[in-house]
């Protein structure tokens, strides 16, 4: 996606409005009309529950009591064999890659046959934990810990992330999950200390291993317990293997957090002062029903305009003093999000300054697998000769009962975007009446 050789220079204080352009007439006309017919009936079926408040509580409901911990076969998951059967048809996946390897890479090659530059995939282990209860919760986590400085969790991570990156190629990235380790690494994060030895060179062996492949890494924004030890791991990473031009490894960064501003200033002047790239996948935020309240912006308003602060002053290189009173360092953006102004305001501005000549970095766009087809669609139609904008794919991958977590929160990203949710059920009806007559016109002839 980056030239190997990207560095960039400061740019000057002067700004550039920028409104999203519409596309040509014959792209715009229909952006899902790459989406399989199958894949298309089964997300309007997603959105038609996601847009009905009464459908969506109900189905949020279902899935709070199938993640908690230790459900008996009427209510396991991987044990029940209807229920499986039913989830797995709709919701898993909707918003999940597969149960295995092979699955998985089956919607890789689909989602890169629609058009996509490549696909973000996450190994679904994760350990969440509730500031409302103090309690923390491990998907798919063994409750049987280390023998003899040996740690079991730790080792199936390591391979379960190993094979996440067989599945990939070079246009590629692999987001991992930190906490999927287990309690001995999330216990270091919580406390803001040093990791396992053992989690410590199967990080290293993963990155290593994706450095050979061209597989980038996201290290993946978790509940707020453990971010501030998985940011200490992730800028280490950075310094060792961001000091070629480019990222390798990428921090993300919520913007509903209202601590985000300054956390990103003291990183950029850490790659700055240290000389490395600085990876930066902008999100708005996902662990709201989790995470303690106090540490969100207090209304959407504030989180967009946080959210276009800083992706925009990225694109123009300043951001704070940087790229006024010092100069901007090397910074590779990745803006993930379902905002479809945001995405598009912030193309054009990377188009205008680049037909201009002035300095920007690389940027690339993505969306979760299953969501915001529209948006990404759209974006994929405004793909030029040189490839850009570069639009990729979010989802994630392992067995049912490891990737409820992961629905429950798509679940409630819905309930929160209220407005989003409807103008997707519009889009992804107004393609299937489309499909319709025009499959009625050519019978009738």
């Amino acid at each position: 996606m980056f030239p190997r050789n990207a560095r960039f220079v400061s740019t000057s204080t002067s700004t550039l409005k920028v409104t999203a352009q519409k596309a040509s007439p014959t792209a715009a006309h229909a952006p899902l009309s790459a989406l399989p017919t199958r894949v298309l009936l089964r997300s309007f079926l997603v959105a038609t529950i996601s847009s009905k408040p009464l459908l969506l509580r109900t189905s949020l409901w279902a899935l709070s009591i199938l993640s908690k911990p230790n459900r008996g076969f009427l209510l396991g998951v991987d044990r029940n064999p209807i229920l499986h059967g039913i989830l797995k048809k709709t919701f898993y996946e909707q918003f999940c890659a597969g149960e295995n390897g092979a699955e998985a890479k089956a919607t890789i090659q689909e989602l890169k046959d629609m058009g996509f530059r490549g696909v973000i995939m996450t190994y679904a282990k994760e350990t969440v934990f509730d500031h409302g209860t103090n309690t923390e919760q491990g998907l798919g986590i063994s409750e049987s810990e280390s023998q003899e400085g040996y740690c079991a969790n730790i080792e199936a991570w390591r391979k379960g992330t190993l094979e996440t990156v067989e599945q990939l190629g070079n246009s590629d990235y692999l987001a991992v999950k930190l906490t999927g380790a287990g309690p001995s690494v999330t216990e270091a994060f919580a406390s803001n200390s040093v990791p396992p030895k053992q989690f410590l060179e199967a990080l290293e062996e993963v990155s290593n291993r994706c450095k050979e492949r061209g597989v980038r890494i996201i290290v993946d924004a978790e509940s707020q317990h453990f971010q501030w030890g998985i940011l200490r791991v992730t800028l280490d990473l950075m310094r060792k293997y961001n000091c070629d031009g480019y990222a390798l490894v990428y921090n993300t960064y919520q913007a509903y957090l209202k601590s985000t501003s300054e956390t990103l200033a003291k990183h950029l002047a850490a790659s700055q002062q240290e000389g490395f790239t600085l990876g930066v996948k902008l999100v708005r935020g996902a662990y709201m029903a989790s995470d303690k309240r106090s540490l969100i912006y207090d209304t959407k308003e504030d989180t967009d305009n946080a959210y276009n602060s800083i992706a925009q002053g990225a694109l123009k290189q300043t951001i704070g003093d940087f790229g006024t009173k010092t100069s901007f360092p090397s910074v590779n953006l990745f803006l993930a999000t379902h905002n479809k102004e945001s995405v598009m305001n912030a193309h054009h501005l990377h188009k205008q300054r680049t037909a201009a000549g002035l300095p920007t970095v690389p940027v690339g766009f993505a969306q979760l697998h299953g969501m915001s087809d529209e948006v990404s669609f759209s974006l994929l139609a405004l793909k030029d000769s040189s490839g850009t904008p570069e639009v990729y794919k979010c989802s994630t991958w392992g067995t049912m009962g490891e990737c409820l977590a992961y629905l429950l929160r798509r679940a409630i990203e819905n309930r929160d975007a209220v407005l989003r949710t409807t103008d997707e059920y519009n889009a992804l009806k107004a393609e299937v009446r489309r499909r319709l007559g025009a499959a009625f016109s050519v019978s009738s002839r």
